[in-house]
């Protein structure tokens, strides 16, 4: 049975606001292992702008930090986590396999790995289509 959470209840768990929140929706979550979110980018994002102005493409560190804030739902909505902040602690093994482009929905998935005390692994994967764009191994660590 799916777990979703709408653009309000995700701000309840991540810190994250406009124009730095970077999933829509999540379709379904368990705290503490993982979560499934999407992104549907528009030609209105602001990076659109100067990425590239005649060739927009989503720029592989916003996918890479909206895998992170998918991540970010998944642990942050753990009880011993709740109200805290997630912030980068690596990456690793980044690969863009694809691009990104205006009218895009991106399929955000960020599987918890492994967590130590305030420090945790993730391994995170955005498709498009069912085609993989980025998959990338995500060090966190939980602040405050």
């Amino acid at each position: 049975m799916a777990n979703p959470l709408n653009t309000t209840e995700i701000m309840k768990i991540i810190p994250h606001r406009h124009p730095f929140l970077l999933i829509d929706r999540v379709e379904d979550y368990v705290p503490g292992e993982y979560a499934i979110a999407y992104k549907n980018f528009t030609y209105d994002e602001y990076f659109f702008r100067g990425h590239f102005p005649d060739y927009p493409i989503v720029p592989g560190v916003i996918t890479v930090e909206a895998l992170a804030q998918t991540g970010a739902v998944a642990i942050l909505s753990k009880g011993d986590f709740a109200g805290k902040i997630a912030v980068f602690a690596g990456i690793d093994n980044c690969k863009f396999k694809a691009a990104i482009y205006p009218g895009d929905t991106v399929r955000l998935e960020t599987k918890i790995i492994a967590v130590k005390g305030p420090v945790g692994l993730g391994e995170a994967v955005a498709t498009v289509n069912g085609k993989v764009a980025v998959k990338a191994t995500l060090k966190f660590a939980i602040m405050q």
